[in-house]
């Protein structure tokens, strides 16, 4: 007699009976995020070891960044049509493996090989988590609470990612900081493979992979954040910078034609006509350009211009987890009050005015900088979950896993822009060199005054593209942001159309 284990469930009626599926997920979306700054406080550490150059040492940490960003759109676009949990267990597999080689490394130029391949790896992580995510429930709300949980496990990993680095390095040799890869890549894999179903068919597209396409995307983004890079550490008008904005303007011009009229395109422009794919996809990169300039200029502010530790200026940055957490009931009542537009307008205010309010803070002290740390995270919760989640309901029910990639390019891009931003502004205002130990009371005066300029100029830069794209939303209530028009009397400017594999509406 054979016996049949029965798969995992299609889908859950609540977040406790999916937490097998839902811990992979997370441990694998937060392995992804952590790498991107891990590796950030053993950079002197690396450089004792292996004898790198500080531009190799910038690498590094660039080298993980550049190939994850440039291949998010290319993976989600190839777990839409070979399987996403296929995809997934691909890159859970290879990350693991990959981790295991820095036991080989000998060279900075090794290592920064070995970050490329897991640039690569963690891109075909990032968009399918989400998407993943999103299909284990019918319940709309139960959407909503589980793309909470996946954004807070996202922060917390990159927010946490020095502090964790910090703490390992006083008892371990850094080379642990990628080798842990490997065990909760493993644990993620056995996870997903138990718990999460399998694709069928009819949920994908049979729609040709668009090579052409992927490389035209990869070598747009990949150029693109170079440049922002370059930008910082060679100057905006070096030959190196130019040819990288050129390179990627060239790429995207190319990219975009080919799109129109390619058969098959990777990413179907016209669902830009759509207000909600492109105000979501914005307002996404304005939420992450003021993460990632805070992020960036507060690790300056505490351990710089404080002279904090690096574990202590990890714990410094708290306040934005426990926000994260502790919001979700103001986030989801913003919605349900008063529906996604407004909710997302109210949320940009609260970046922006944050920013405004670290301009004011910078030199009264961290409780005043906490406190605005506070109210940019209510912020950003209510705008970063309502988009990810209005971005991927909006999209065919086929496409999910581009709908999800085409959110974290968004966020990566923004996060490059955000860093480019206050690195340009630090460099111009204050000084190009950080010297280290203890600053003279002119350098810290000088330091805050720097700091003052650089938020206000994120509080106009992050104000104008989050209100942009939050315009551009509907005015639903729930989270089900393809509906049909006339179920929303106030539907507001460009309303959506049904797109192909609509589920039906279920109310938050």
């Amino acid at each position: 007699m054979t016996t049949t284990i029965p798969g995992p469930s299609r889908t859950y009626a609540s977040l406790r009976a999916a937490w097998v599926p839902m811990l992979a997920l997370c441990l694998a979306f937060f392995v992804e995020m952590v790498d991107n700054t891990l590796l950030t406080i053993a950079l002197p550490t690396i450089g004792r070891d292996l004898g790198g150059a500080t531009t190799a040492l910038q690498w590094v940490t660039g080298a993980y960044s550049l190939t994850f960003g440039g291949l998010l759109l290319t993976a989600g676009s190839a777990a839409d049509r070979l399987g996403r949990r296929r995809v997934l267990l691909w890159g859970l597999a290879g990350f693991g493996v990959i981790s295991l080689g820095v036991a080989a490394v000998s060279t900075t130029g090794e290592l920064i090989a070995l970050r490329a391949a897991l640039g690569i790896a963690a891109a075909a992580m990032a968009p399918i988590t989400n998407s993943l995510v999103f299909r284990l429930f019918d319940d709309q709300a139960l959407r909503m609470r589980a793309m909470t949980v996946m954004i807070i496990v996202g922060m917390s990993g990159f927010v946490l990612g020095p502090l964790l680095g910090g703490t390992a390095l006083a008892h371990v040799r850094w080379e642990w900081l990628l080798l842990v890869n490997a065990p909760i890549a493993l644990v993620a894999w056995v996870g997903v493979r138990l718990g999460v179903p399998a694709d069928r068919r009819e949920d994908l597209t049979d729609d040709r992979l668009d090579l052409p396409g992927a490389l035209l995307s990869i070598a747009a983004i990949g150029l693109g954040c170079y440049a922002l890079t370059s930008g910082v550490e060679h100057g905006w008008v070096s030959a190196t910078t130019v040819a990288a904005v050129l390179g990627a303007g060239l790429a995207l011009f190319a990219f975009v034609r080919h799109e129109r009229r390619s058969a098959s395109p990777m990413l179907d422009l016209s669902l830009f006509s759509r207000g909600t794919v492109r105000g979501a996809a914005v307002a996404q990169a304005g939420t992450s350009i003021a993460m990632a300039g805070v992020m960036f200029g507060l690790i300056l502010h505490f351990q710089y211009a404080y002279g904090w530790s690096p574990v202590r200026a990890g714990l410094a940055n708290l306040p934005l987890i426990m926000t994260m957490i502790l919001a979700t009931p103001l986030s989801e009542w913003l919605a349900r009050r008063f529906g996604h537009r407004i909710a997302c307008l109210v949320g940009a205010a609260l970046v922006a005015g944050s920013l405004l309010g670290l301009a004011w803070g910078v030199d009264r002290g961290y409780p005043a900088i906490a406190a605005s740390m506070v109210v940019m995270t209510v912020g950003l919760r209510t705008v970063m979950t309502i988009c990810a989640v209005a971005l991927v309901e909006a999209m065919p029910a086929n496409r999910t896993s581009i709908g999800t990639a085409l959110n974290d390019t968004a966020q990566e891009v923004g996060t490059s822009v955000g860093t480019a931003v206050v690195g340009t502004l630090v460099a111009v205002l204050v000084t190009t060199v950080l010297p280290a130990g203890t600053w003279s009371p002119e350098l810290v005066s000088s330091f805050f005054h720097g700091e003052r300029v650089t938020y206000a100029v994120l509080a106009v830069l992050v104000g104008v593209v989050t209100t942009w794209g939050a315009l551009s939303l509907t005015d639903s209530r729930n989270v089900d942001e393809h509906a049909e028009p006339e179920a929303e009397p106030d539907a507001g400017p460009d309303p959506e159309p049904a797109a192909a594999g609509d589920r039906a509406r279920t109310t938050a």
